[in-house]
C-alpha cells in the first residue's frame, strides 16, 4: 500500500458497468464521508505514482462531481484474501463509511482453493457489514491458462457473495483493461495510469450508488 504501507513484493493479480439508478424518493446522499479502497497491488497501484492509482483518481472524480468524500488507499501488494481477512480490524480503525473490497487475485494466481477465497471474502464482507459499513465488492477473473473449471469456480465467488450478503457488485474490476496493450505495465498484469483511469470509470457508478445508500449518514 502506498500511503499507509510499504509496497511489498509483486505477486498479484489479474484479472463494471453502470450502477443502477437511485430509486425515486431515496435518501439524499451523504455530503461527505470516508471510503477505504481495501485490496492488493491492483488497489495499491503497483509500479506507478500514488496519485495515479485508482483510489486517488476516484477521489478526484468524486470531488469534481460534488461528492466531498475522502478515499483512502489501503492496498498491499501481494496480499491474498487470507491476508486481507487478517487486516479487517485495522481497516476499521480508518473509520470507513464505505469499503471497496478488491481481493482474491493473488489466491488465484497461486492456485489456491477457490472455496478458501470464498470463505475469506464472505467473512470480510460480513464483518464490515456488522460494523455498518457499505461494501462495494470488486469482481475478479483468473487467467485462462488455469483451466476452465478453476477459472469458472473462481469467477463465481464474487456474484455468490454479493447475492448472499446483498452487497454492491462490480462485475469485473479490470473491465476494458485486462490484457489490453498500453493499459498495463510490462508485466501485463498491473494497470498504467491510463489503465487506472478506465478502472476509475468502471468503479465510479457503483461507489456513487454506495454513497446514496448511506443517505444522510
Amino acid at each position: 500500500m502506498r500511503n499507509l504501507f510499504t509496497i511489498f513484493t509483486l505477486a498479484l493479480c489479474t484479472v463494471t458497468g453502470a450502477g443502477p439508478a437511485l430509486a425515486a424518493g431515496a435518501a439524499k446522499p451523504a455530503s461527505h464521508g470516508t471510503i477505504v479502497a481495501f485490496g492488493d497491488s491492483l488497489t495499491a497501484g503497483y509500479g506507478i505514482r500514488e496519485s495515479e492509482a485508482y483510489p486517488a483518481q476516484l477521489q478526484r472524480k468524486l470531488h469534481q462531481a460534488g461528492y466531498q468524500w475522502t478515499v483512502i488507499n489501503a492496498g498491499i501488494s501481494g496480499e491474498t484474501s487470507t491476508g486481507a481477512l487478517a487486516r479487517v480490524d485495522w481497516v476499521m480503525k480508518l473509520k470507513p463509511d464505505i469499503v471497496i473490497l478488491e481481493t482474491g487475485a493473488n489466491d488465484g494466481l497461486r492456485g489456491q482453493d477457490p472455496d478458501l477465497a470464498y470463505r475469506n471474502i464472505d467473512k470480510i464482507v460480513s464483518t464490515l457489514q456488522s460494523k455498518g459499513v457499505v461494501v462495494v465488492l470488486a469482481g475478479m477473473r483468473m487467467l485462462r491458462n488455469l483451466g476452465p473449471a478453476y477459472t469458472g469456480k473462481f469467477a463465481a465467488i464474487y456474484p455468490r457473495v454479493a447475492k448472499e450478503r446483498k452487497v454492491i457488485l462490480i462485475p469485473f474490476f479490470l473491465d476494458k483493461v485486462a490484457g489490453k496493450e498500453g493499459l498495463n505495465l510490462s508485466d501485463g498484469v498491473h494497470p498504467t495510469a491510463k489503465g487506472y483511469a478506465i478502472v476509475t470509470e468502471t468503479v465510479y457508478p457503483y461507489v456513487v450508488k454506495a454513497i446514496k445508500q448511506k443517505g444522510g449518514a
